[in-house]
């Protein structure tokens, strides 16, 4: 186990042990709070160009399933094709893994893929230092290797904010699910789990999937759904300019998860910020609005909307009990409404799966 330093861009430094695929990595430094769930969080495409920090101590104990597909297309226990995360950061990685589903150790998952997985490091310490001053860039520099003194000066580095991640993470081209099941619903792909799709086939809807640009609106169809994905929404102009040609054509169904959600924002008048050190949990408290419910969700996301900028006809849906960001929208008169969690919640809790229900329910 070569010694790894962890370089952040203000020039702090953690010294750690590597575990998975050697090799210097840069990315944005983040932080997930979740106890389990590594093999969905690892291959959700929402991590690309991050660094995933764990601040569960004890990772690895109960390895990784075999990386198998449905008969759909879709993989039957990760999230996606492949990880996306840049690298994993743990504090305590478990060696010796027991479970009736494992195939392999997070060890042999991560060099098989080629990503960096370190381990020995204080993730207490470390996600204080990102809690104080906010996410930022972060380098993987392994002993031996040749690197230079400060990330924000090596030339290789490129800022986590300045890439449209969408663009690198969806699909290239259209692909069908459940075809025939009657209603039909154009997913734009802004890099969405598998888990959103197979909650969408189970409700009996046929599932058209398209690149996060292109143009749907004059498709045959009967709902749009908007997909998580990574980045910055403010460089997806593309897809917001035809979600409003669509809101201007039509009344259909629209529904957005976390990248949807902001998707939907912009084009309806609000704008998009980025918060302190993002929401990536299972455990975010949210409200709806108007009642006293209240739901533990489960979350991945570093932006949020401006509720205070959101056009006369929208309002909140749903609010966060720790921050009070906005976590969903809702259109005054038409059928156009999202959430900033996640209701597939794969892993995560399940408590408002709902949401799916609510759109199959206006198509």
């Amino acid at each position: 186990m070569r010694d790894v330093i962890l370089v952040l861009q203000d020039g702090t430094t953690f010294l750690g042990r590597s575990f998975g695929y050697e090799g210097n990595v840069a990315g944005e430094v983040v932080f997930n709070t979740a106890m389990m769930g590594y093999p969905e969080a690892l291959t959700d495409p929402s991590y690309a160009g991050q660094i995933m920090v764990l601040t569960y101590p004890l990772v690895g104990n109960y390895g990784v399933p075999r990386f198998t597909f449905e008969d759909n297309g879709l993989p039957t226990f990760m999230e996606s094709d492949r990880i996306y995360a840049t690298a994993l950061i743990v504090a305590d990685y478990s060696e010796q893994y027991s479970h009736w589903n494992a195939h392999e150790s997070l060890s042999d998952w991560l060099k098989r893929e080629k990503v960096p997985g370190v381990t020995g490091i204080d993730t207490r310490a470390l996600t204080k230092v990102l809690r104080e001053r906010g996410v930022m860039m972060g380098r993987l520099e392994f002993e031996g290797s040749v690197c230079s003194d400060n990330i924000a000066e090596n030339e290789t580095t490129e800022d986590y904010g300045a890439i449209n991640w969408v663009e690198r993470v969806s699909c290239k081209d259209i692909v069908r699910y459940n075809e025939g099941a009657g209603r039909k619903v154009v997913l734009v792909d802004c890099g969405v789990k598998a888990n959103i799709i197979r909650c969408l086939i189970n409700r009996g809807v046929e599932v058209i999937r398209v690149p996060w640009n292109y143009d749907y609106t004059a498709m045959d169809f009967d709902g749009l759904f908007l997909a998580n994905g990574p980045g910055d929404p403010d460089k997806c102009v593309d897809a917001v300019e035809v979600l409003k040609k669509q809101m201007s054509l039509s009344r259909k169904p629209i529904c957005g998860i976390c990248m949807g959600n902001q998707l939907l924002a912009k084009a309806g008048g609000a704008q998009i910020y980025k918060l302190k050190y993002g929401h990536r949990s299972h455990n975010q408290p949210v409200r709806e609005v108007g009642t006293s419910r209240c739901y533990i969700t489960s979350q991945n996301h570093g932006y949020a909307v401006d509720a205070a900028t959101l056009g006369k006809d929208w309002r909140e849906l749903f609010v966060n009990m720790n921050d009070g960001s906005n976590e969903g929208i809702v259109h005054f008169s038409n059928p156009w409404f999202s959430s900033q969690f996640h209701p597939e919640a794969c892993a995560g809790p399940v408590d408002t799966e709902f949401m799916f229900d609510r759109f199959v329910k206006t198509l």
